[in-house]
């Protein structure tokens, strides 16, 4: 049963004048020590956004003074303010000058500093803080862990889905393959002996294989390769084509995708050969890369995530901000990552700021936050628009993107099924 509700008479929340970012995260501290319980109640019932530009998807006209509702984790209305049918019982956020958008996607995430260690019994406001530190304050909704151990990882991921740790939807791939000998020197040289021995390195076709069926049997969504490892600051090891070839059939044989770190070209070499779908990082070593190669990559409909800030966001070689731009501008799909996790600075602003200098329209970085991924992921049915039917994921934006690219990064709320989890 829905009514017309006038907004003097419900309870609203917004932010007050004397709300500082400071008052703000004191008092998130405190409403997250109660998340289990919000999460059995607000989840349930109507959340509406009042008031805000929505901007529904990068291709779509902005609504001005619009209404999202979102009821049982679904949007159930998307339009002007005058024409839209408000919940009685609805939890109000007055939204007048600020800017709504799809939940964003961080395509590129690791679940491996020591804070995260012991998910399954770290209290529910540790988690959820850090949580909110790396990801939700920036406006992610889902995020995809490149790497990291899996039963932690599955762990995190169960805890937000149960509703007791407020927290982004987790795609894993768990360990990545690495070719034989070649873990990555700032890999090896961060974790003890011990722990080196369960990264998966397999010389084998079928030793690929059965690492590939042990992280889907514990919980993994995708696969990470190496197809080019640099075991040394100077020299890339690339991962023998036969095994890139066994791991990547057996993904898609399950119909899970394939992310490889590619390094240089042989690495761009093995991952095209091996029918991989997405190249976790741009090319940073680019010597010998042509436009022939990024004509192959787009035949080959292979998605891009650049992490321009993880070759330094003042300083990125002007050829990988080629590659990034050219791919682009060719059609190729763009995805929004960052490696936060091994990148230790979370902000996103840098990145969006290097992709721009890189040429792409703001247009084009928010659709790699929104709408590419849910059409790489085949998920344009549920999410990444905000329409009627999708997934209640949102972010409300204190500042217009059309107008600065910061904007992206001024997220107010962020809301994953109808639940505010930020702030």
């Amino acid at each position: 049963m829905t009514a017309k509700v006038r907004l003097d008479n419900v309870r609203l929340v917004s932010r007050p004048k004397w709300c500082t970012r400071a008052s703000v995260a004191a008092i998130c501290a405190a409403v997250f020590a109660l998340g289990h319980v919000a999460a059995q109640t607000t989840h349930q019932s109507s959340l509406a956004l009042v008031g805000a530009t929505v901007y529904p998807s990068p291709q779509s006209t902005a609504i001005n003074d619009a209404v999202v509702v979102i009821t049982a984790g679904k949007i159930i209305a998307v339009g002007a303010r005058a024409s839209i049918s408000i919940p009685s019982d609805a939890r109000l956020i007055r939204c007048e000058g600020l800017f709504v958008t799809a939940g964003f996607q961080n395509s590129h995430v690791h679940f491996t500093e020591d804070k995260w260690n012991d998910a399954p019994t770290q209290s529910a406001t540790t988690l959820t803080s850090n949580l909110r530190s790396m990801l939700t304050r920036y406006g992610f909704t889902t995020v995809v862990d490149t790497g990291s151990l899996l039963p932690n990882t599955v762990a995190i991921r169960k805890r937000i889905e149960s509703g007791d740790v407020a927290g982004p939807r987790i795609l894993t791939a768990g360990p990545p393959l690495y070719p034989p000998n070649g873990v990555p020197y700032y890999v090896r040289e961060g974790i003890p002996p011990d722990l080196l021995k369960l990264l998966p390195q397999p010389g084998t076709p079928d030793e690929a294989v059965a690492a590939v069926r042990k992280n889907f049997d514990g919980g993994g969504d995708l696969v990470k390769l190496f197809t080019g490892s640099w075991v040394s600051r100077q020299r890339v090891v690339p991962m023998p084509l036969e095994v890139a070839s066994a791991a990547t059939a057996e993904a898609h044989r399950r119909g899970r995708m394939v992310f490889t770190h590619p390094s240089n070209l042989a690495g761009l070499e093995v991952a095209l050969s091996a029918n991989v779908d997405v190249l976790a990082h741009a090319v940073e070593n680019t010597d010998g890369l042509t436009p022939e190669h990024l004509r192959r990559m787009k035949q080959h409909d292979m998605a891009l995530i650049p992490t321009l800030k993880l070759f330094g966001a003042e300083h990125a070689s002007r050829s990988i901000l080629a590659e990034v731009a050219d791919y682009a501008t060719s059609g190729g799909q763009i995805l929004f990552g960052t490696d936060v996790g091994y990148i230790t600075d979370y902000d996103p602003l840098d990145e969006y700021l290097t992709m721009a200098k890189a040429g792409l329209s703001w247009q084009q970085i928010w659709a790699s936050l929104t709408t590419n991924p849910s059409a790489r992921f085949r998920e344009s049915a549920r999410r990444g628009q905000v329409a009627k039917g999708m997934d209640g994921d949102i972010v409300v934006l204190g500042s217009d993107p059309a107008k600065e690219l910061r904007a992206f990064a001024d997220v107010r709320y962020t809301i994953r099924a109808g639940r505010v989890i930020f702030p």
